[in-house]
């Protein structure tokens, strides 16, 4: 597998972030977000095949993959939306293409909504936006994240695999998952896993919820139909609440979709950029 970098570094508010750009300058901006428990490896795929029109920028958030990990750290949706208005502001970009997966779609979505980021248009892939969400392991964690962060090494670790390869419909590649698994290992990682878990409030999203009415540019809903994660009908749902929303189901992929049907995705991304030139 092709080694998946980011070289470049920024101070955010809640720690260092490390990103990467990707195809030719003063080609049209677009961003990917990533979810949670991943990082922007997910994107490596899709991020190669889109910076042949586009410059691609991937970041890690605060908290995971690459980026500082740290105790005490907010790695919050609130503290992540902040985060990624003030990264736009480093990037210099002020109408970005942005697309986002899980977590990262509500971070783009607070970005937007409550903290002014301007997008040329909005592409969600199996978004955190709707309530209720949150799994009964996500519940469990929450309330006993102090215990579960004293696991074994090795219990800890097949945790982490177990819960990752649920994200995938197929099933994932020994390799693929392994390189996602990699960022939550070792005491630091074991830490940030649960540290992020516990911070996760579906508070965060109550407070956009309403607005998705408000949205103004171009929309795009994308939904892995086997998702175990988020039921397909969240995607309706969302796409129903952003006026004119297209909505793009993906056949045979989870939740993952970028692991997938990553060609799949890619065509979909592709058709919706196309109908904004």
């Amino acid at each position: 597998m092709t080694e998946w970098t980011l070289p470049e570094t920024f101070a955010g508010s809640t720690g260092s972030v490390r990103w990467n750009r990707l195809g030719e300058p003063g080609r049209p901006p677009l961003v990917l977000l990533h979810g949670t428990p991943f990082s922007s490896y997910v994107w490596r795929a899709v991020a190669r095949s889109l910076a042949r029109d586009h410059q691609v920028f991937v970041w890690d958030m605060p908290g995971y993959g690459m980026s500082q990990m740290s105790a005490g750290q907010d790695v919050s949706l609130a503290a992540q939306g902040r985060v990624f208005t003030e990264l736009l502001a480093h990037w210099g970009l002020t109408e970005p293409v942005v697309v986002a997966h899980d977590f990262g779609g509500a971070v783009a979505l607070r970005a937007h909504l409550l903290h002014g980021a301007a997008y040329r248009a909005l592409a969600l892939v199996d978004p955190v936006a709707l309530a209720p969400w949150g799994s009964s392991f996500f519940r469990l964690v929450r309330e006993h994240a102090e215990v579960f962060e004293r696991l074994p090494p090795a219990l800890h670790g097949a945790l982490v695999r177990e819960y990752v390869g649920s994200a995938s419909s197929p099933g994932l590649h020994p390799t693929v998952l392994e390189r996602l698994v990699r960022p939550w290992l070792g005491e630091r990682g074991q830490a940030a896993f649960y540290r992020q878990i516990a911070q996760a409030d579906q508070r965060h999203t109550d407070e956009i919820q309403d607005r998705y009415p408000a949205i103004g540019v171009p929309t795009l809903v994308c939904w892995g139909e086997d998702d175990a994660w988020i039921p397909v009908a969240k995607g309706h749902e969302l796409a129903a609440a952003v006026p004119g929303a297209r909505w793009e189901p993906v056949p045979g992929a989870g939740h993952l979709v970028q692991e997938d049907a990553p060609a799949e995705l890619t065509a979909a991304l592709l058709a919706f950029l196309r109908r904004l030139a």
